[in-house]
């Protein structure tokens, strides 16, 4: 095979459509295939001031049998409480281990595949994760070789995300394809893009903040409104009213109990393994608020495409290493993120040693590139995945602040189009 055709295969959307797909269903089936195997008692410090680190709830477990897909499985029975009127926020022993954290409009979509056959419905739910990152990466104004490019470099953490069986590909899909539709003055879209993810998990609603650089405000927010208050109202199809406000209720309180003292793969959990440094919650994402919009008092940038995919970036970076249930499946969002910083601008030394240290450090610090040895003392304990995002972030704050402003003059930035 020669250079010329080696190159043709790699920058190809097609082979990475078919590689996307493959690794969705392929990782399922395998998943699938382990069947189960007795509950092990988590150790404290894997999942340390996690709400579940209570005996009171690993108790129920000693002499369960679990699968290797347990997150997709409280996605599947979330849409059978939600139907029976259970609370949604409860605990399972019998179906799944942890809690279902999610919105009950993400139950109601899960009616869509839960009465399938689990290693069918595993797939679905695989390939929306692969390919909802796909086509949002599609959507970025970069050429057909930078796309794939990204993509390549993203690959390895979306099948620890799909390993995992988590939605966040998904949340980074619909955030990605959100700028996209903004970028094509298709605010309606936009608008559902962003509820949607917000209503899988909160977070999603760091990407609102794209509104700041696009004309037609009011008619975004508009739009957030109406999408926000359907899909609230929309599990009344299948639950009364007054179920489905206590199942919010119930939601809003699991969330308070589950935040008071986790940290996570996250800047906090960062400082507190490193330097020993704790109860500085608080401080910390005041902090981390403050960083993050601060590049935002640069009024004149927004309609810079430069510009507004640091922006990106940012917001896909920051909502991982400060969020508090960070964890290694979640990182597919901030590592996209780190890719779209290093596309949008001109490759320098220092940028690419940051992206090759994002690459070695947090994208392949879960696999067996370092030994098992490495990865349980040092690479988890010091939450070393997190660092090289923080790292990352910190560059694309500092290239936000000293981008420069074009002059009418000046030529617009080399940023390939999409095509």
């Amino acid at each position: 095979m020669t250079r010329q055709t080696l190159s043709a295969l790699v920058i190809n959307k097609r082979t990475l459509f078919i590689l996307f797909c493959l690794a969705a269903v392929f990782t399922s089936v395998q998943l699938y295939l382990l069947g189960t195997h007795p509950f092990i008692m988590p150790r404290a410090s894997t999942i340390p001031a996690d709400i579940m680190n209570q005996p009171r709830y690993m108790n129920l477990y000693i002499g369960r049998q679990m699968t290797e897909y347990n997150n997709y499985l409280i996605y599947k029975y979330s849409w059978y409480h939600l139907v029976q009127g259970a609370d949604l926020y409860g605990i399972y022993p019998s179906s799944h281990w942890d809690f279902y954290k999610y919105s009950p409009t993400f139950a109601l979509f899960m009616g869509t595949m839960a009465w399938l056959p689990d290693v069918v419905g595993l797939c679905i739910w695989n390939l929306i994760n692969a390919l909802c990152l796909f086509f949002a990466v599609r959507l970025l104004p970069f050429n057909l070789k930078t796309q794939c490019l990204l993509l390549w470099f993203v690959f390895n953490e979306l099948l620890t995300c799909i390993s995992n069986t988590q939605s966040n590909g998904i949340i980074c899909g619909l955030i990605i394809a959100a700028f996209g539709c903004m970028d094509r003055g298709k605010v309606i879209w936009a608008a559902l893009w962003l509820v949607i993810a917000t209503y899988i998990k909160v977070y999603g609603a760091i990407g609102c903040c794209l509104f700041l650089f696009y004309p037609d405000k009011m008619k975004f927010a508009g739009y957030v409104l109406l999408w926000t208050v359907v899909l609230a109202v929309l599990p009344l199809l299948v639950t009364p009213f007054s179920t489905l406000v206590w199942q919010y209720h119930n939601w809003a309180s699991l969330m308070v109990a589950d935040a008071s003292k986790a940290t996570g793969l996250s800047v906090n959990g960062w400082l507190q393994s490193w330097f020993g440094l704790t109860g500085i919650n608080n401080r910390v994402l005041i902090a981390g608020l403050l960083l993050f919009f601060l590049p935002f008092a640069r009024v004149n940038l927004y309609a810079d495409k430069t510009y507004r995919l640091l922006a990106l970036a940012s917001m896909l970076i920051w909502v991982i290493i400060f969020n508090h249930k960070a964890e290694s499946a979640t990182y597919i969002i901030a590592v996209t993120g780190v890719a779209i910083w290093y596309f949008a601008l001109p490759a320098t030394g220092w940028r690419t040693s940051i992206l090759f240290f994002v690459l070695v450090f947090t994208s392949l610090s879960s696999t067996d590139f370092f030994p098992s040895y490495v990865r349980s003392h040092f690479i988890q304990p010091y939450r070393i995945k997190a660092f090289p995002c923080i790292v990352a972030w910190i560059a694309v704050i500092v290239d936000l602040m000293t981008l420069k402003i074009r002059t009418g003059d000046e030529k617009e930035r080399k940023i390939p189009e999409f095509h």
